[in-house]
């Protein structure tokens, strides 16, 4: 998984772009995250318990997006994901999801959100 972290020098506003296909986890990353240690420790604490299979699962919504977590994979979503409502849309029509929802493995996650961490404390 690749991915880097920015700061806009003039407006102080923070960037995280992710490899193709987990774009989603860059915009969790600057929307959800952000500068909060309080989130950054209970993420790093509830995926310690699910390393230790004290947790099997673990979910935070968020404004916007949400996280779910298991031993092995993470999913970052749009909360709209997840909305019952049935969408009715012509037989050559789909819905376009791949900025919504990505997936990476826990360990994958794990460096990105100490990388991202440091990025923080290092004053971006």
């Amino acid at each position: 998984m690749e991915y880097e972290f920015q700061r806009n020098t003039l407006t102080g506003d923070l960037h995280a772009d992710f490899s193709q296909g987990q774009e989603v986890l860059g915009f969790w990353f600057v929307e959800e995250l952000g500068d909060s240690a309080e989130k950054y420790d209970a993420i790093c604490q509830n995926i310690a318990k699910l390393q230790s299979n004290d947790l099997k699962h673990w979910h935070l919504s968020g404004k916007t997006l949400s996280i779910e977590l298991d031993a092995e994979e993470v999913r970052v979503f749009a909360n709209d994901l997840e909305n019952d409502e049935d969408i009715e849309l012509e037989e050559t029509m789909s819905l376009y999801n791949d900025e919504s929802e990505a997936f990476c493995g826990l360990a994958d996650f794990q460096l990105a959100l100490e990388s991202w961490r440091v990025f923080i404390d290092d004053g971006y």
